[in-house]
Formats: structure tokens, C-alpha cells, sequence
């Protein structure tokens, strides 16, 4: 079993310490309170203020949570902001597609699925919410590079490996999909990251028309195509299932 790494444990009871209680703690108080010797103390409290995550107050000497710590909170609030305000419309665009529905969002070089709706009938299926898709070939990945300046970056950056013979590996070529991807409003994914498996999937803005996620149904090929193409019915109900949700969130009409 790997080992905990103490310095981190140290700086992760500082700022337990620093969140709860008196606003502001002298490095006294906090070494005393944790168990550590004023050096010690003062090494991790420097490193996290380096970081953004602690700050000390000039007058006083006294520390507290820094303004970083608040700036990933907000991130992690807007996560859930935005799949509370998707609920009600994602479990409706699983019904009229009868698709499961995936929320994503970009984290760590990749998309992160933060919601997942069961496609609605009885067949067997695995809770994905947690998962991670990849930014190129996926249906939310490449809404999130042709909407997002930082998933874009990423995506350009990142080992873009086939999964399927279908899969877009080449940069050009990559580019071309994003820029028709912002003309239509909406990307696709058929077989370039799991054979036999379509997907489609569109943009949601926040209420400063910034994109936030994406949210797209995934199914059998033979299922989300007819004649070679995608359903169009199905392609609509996710863009106004996409529309819906960033109304909700303040972005207006898109």
C-alpha cells in the first residue's frame, strides 16, 4: 500500500485549521494547534502562500485562506450549478431520444462526465459519472476544443491516438472538425472512439457566454443514423437540450 506523503497531509491540516475557527491564526497558534515546530510550520505556510492558497495579513503576521482556495471552490460550485440546472432537461432529452445523456465538462486534459443519464429502457448499464473521455475523438470533446480556448490548447497539445480506424489523429484535419463544428453548432462522433457507437453533442454557455460543458446522447450507430447520416431529430434535440440549460444558467438566447 503506497505511502502518505506527510508534508501534504501537514499542509492539508493547516488549512482544515486555517477554515475553521478564528479567521486568522498566528504561526504560534498553528504550530502549536497541529503539533509541528515553528519552522516546519513556517516552511508550509510560506509554500502554501507562494501558491495562493494562504495569505498573511500585513499588519498582524496572522495567516488565512488565500484568494486561489476561493477561485477553486467557484470552479467546483459552477460544476455543480451546472449540473443541478441540467437535471430536468437531460433526463427529457433521454426520454425523447431514448439515449442515455452524458454531462461533461473539461478537467485534466480530458472531459470529465459529471452527469450521466441512463438511456430509458431495460437493458443493463454502468453508471459513468466520473469517467474520462478523451478531448479528439469523442462528440463532447471536440465541442469543448471548438468552443474552449483552453480544451482546444489542450487538445492540440495532446497525443491524439486512434482508437478506431475512423479516429482523427492529424492536426489539419482535426482543425477542419472544429471549424465545422462551430459552423453547425454541434459535433458528432460515429465509431472514432468505440466501434458500433454514435454520438453527438452541443455547447452550454454561462450566463457570460463562456462554455461551461457540453451535453450530448450516445447509442448504437444503428440507432442515432439513418441512411448514413445522423437523425436529424436527434441532432435538434440535443442542441435545444444544450440551449435550455445555458437559458439556465443566464446565457440567453444562443
Amino acid at each position: 500500500m503506497a505511502r502518505n506523503i506527510q508534508s501534504l497531509e501537514r499542509a492539508a491540516a493547516m488549512l482544515r485549521l486555517l477554515g475553521g475557527g478564528e479567521r486568522r491564526l498566528g504561526l504560534s497558534d498553528i504550530a502549536s494547534s497541529l503539533g509541528l515546530a515553528k519552522g516546519t510550520a513556517h516552511g508550509i505556510l510560506r509554500t502554501l502562500q507562494q501558491e495562493g492558497f494562504v495569505e498573511q495579513d500585513d499588519a498582524s503576521g496572522r495567516y488565512q485562506l488565500g484568494a486561489e482556495l476561493l477561485r477553486l471552490g467557484t470552479t467546483y460550485l459552477d460544476v455543480h450549478e451546472l449540473r443541478a440546472r441540467a437535471l430536468v432537461w437531460t433526463d427529457d432529452l433521454a426520454r425523447s431520444s431514448g439515449e442515455s445523456v452524458h454531462l461533461g465538462v473539461l478537467h485534466q486534459h480530458g472531459v470529465l462526465i459529471v452527469h450521466h443519464v441512463f438511456r430509458p429502457d431495460d437493458s443493463r448499464q454502468v453508471l459513468e459519472i466520473g469517467a474520462m473521455q478523451p478531448l479528439h475523438s469523442t462528440a463532447l470533446g471536440k465541442v469543448l476544443s471548438a468552443y474552449d480556448p483552453v480544451a482546444h490548447s489542450e487538445a492540440l497539445e495532446a497525443d491524439r491516438k486512434p482508437f478506431t480506424d475512423r479516429t482523427v489523429c492529424e492536426l489539419a484535419d482535426f482543425e477542419h472538425i472544429l471549424d465545422v463544428t462551430r459552423a453547425r453548432g454541434y459535433a458528432a462522433d460515429v465509431e472514432e472512439t468505440w466501434e458500433g457507437v454514435a454520438s453527438i453533442a452541443a455547447p452550454i454557455h454561462d450566463r457570460r457566454r463562456m462554455p461551461v460543458g457540453a451535453v450530448g446522447i450516445t447509442g448504437a450507430v444503428e440507432r442515432l443514423g439513418r441512411d448514413g447520416e445522423l437523425r436529424p431529430e436527434l441532432i435538434a434535440a440535443v442542441r435545444d437540450c444544450a440551449r435550455a440549460v445555458s437559458r439556465d444558467l443566464g446565457a440567453g438566447r444562443f
